[in-house]
């Protein structure tokens, strides 16, 4: 992490504003950058980026990627059904009569 300080302020000081973000945020900082001007203080930061994994609905499971899955269940998966939103061919009398 850098932190960089302008201005009158002490390295206890500028310690004191990230754990104050840190704990606020509940995220860890990747830079700082205090300016000092009087009685006020301006508060530049950025957080270290965080990882994550994506999340989906496969076969009526959460998961995040399918390497845990035994053969019987990635084949389940190879084997379903997969639904889009493409046009309808129907006519406007097929539509009149599902409504």
């Amino acid at each position: 992490m850098s932190i960089k300080i302008t201005g009158n302020a002490s390295p206890q000081e500028a310690q004191a504003y990230v754990d104050y973000l840190q704990e606020k945020y509940s995220r860890k900082l990747d830079s700082l950058d205090v300016q000092i001007d009087g009685d006020y203080a301006d508060l530049n930061y950025t957080f270290s980026h965080v990882p994550f994994e994506r999340i989906r609905r496969i076969t009526g499971y959460l998961v995040g990627t399918m390497d845990n899955w035994n053969d019987a269940k990635a084949a389940e998966e190879a084997d379903r059904v997969k639904h889009s939103l493409g046009s309808c061919s129907c006519s406007a009398e097929d539509m009149e009569q599902l409504s």
